[in-house]
């Protein structure tokens, strides 16, 4: 079943902006899943600024006998080689490489042009995961709820790239969760998540990290520490 219900910033009452930080957008991000019935849910965040987003996601979503399980979904932006800022791809672990063939076309390239990169790339991916998780596997997504959690949509290319990867292992429903998020970017997500809910969808916009006042560089430890307090947080709570 698709869902294809996306909330918008006109369809709720206005947020302010900016946030404070991560938190704060994450714990208003929260109150608006609520009601959307995802029991036996699974958050999984975009590392590293989703992370903290999704901490707030999953423990108010979490009840006393009903822990919601949340945990990192690696993903990577594939750059152009020679300008690696230009995102034309992205990779999320468990899947494949997802190209901007529009954009890597008007550069000149296929995807064997980029081969070298991606190949970089992944091996990075790699590294995190085994960073975040060690040999812990990836909560299965399988019959069950998932929301995928990112701190702001810009491009939106490795949210694209995580949500191919968790649809290929069969969730009962795929939600896509962000604070805020550029409007035309949020308008192509539908075409990738049953549903997508984001508190603001601004028309004119720069970068994800203008809408915060607090947007710091988060490191791999940061990540580590933000998913050791949320097993402790279940933990306590059995």
């Amino acid at each position: 079943m698709r869902w294809n219900r996306t909330t918008r910033e006109a369809d709720r009452v206005p947020v302010r902006l900016p946030f404070t930080d991560r938190a704060e957008a994450g714990r208003v991000l929260a109150e608006r899943l609520v009601p959307l019935d995802l029991d036996g849910a699974v958050v999984l965040a975009l590392p590293r600024g989703g992370v903290p987003v999704a901490y707030e996601v999953a423990r108010r979503l979490s009840a006393p006998d009903r822990p919601v399980p949340l945990d990192v979904l690696v993903t990577r932006k594939i750059g152009y080689p020679r300008q690696p800022e230009l995102g034309v791809g992205a990779i999320a672990e468990g899947g494949a490489p997802v190209f901007d063939h529009d954009l890597i076309g008007r550069l000149g390239l296929d995807e064997d042009d980029l081969a070298a990169t991606v190949a970089a790339e992944r091996a990075e991916l790699e590294r995190r995961v085994l960073a975040y998780r060690g040999d812990r596997p990836l909560p299965d997504p399988a019959g069950r709820p998932v929301i995928v959690v990112d701190d702001g949509l810009a491009t939106g290319g490795t949210a694209r790239a995580a949500l191919r990867a968790v649809r290929g292992r069969g969730p009962s429903r795929l939600v896509l969760a962000v604070p805020v998020g550029a409007a035309e970017t949020v308008r192509a997500m539908e075409d990738e998540a049953d549903e997508v809910v984001v508190l603001a969808a601004p028309w004119s916009f720069r970068a994800v990290g203008q809408w915060y006042g607090e947007f710091g560089q988060l490191t791999d430890a940061d990540v580590t520490s933000w998913l050791e307090r949320a097993a402790g947080t279940r933990e306590a709570g059995r």
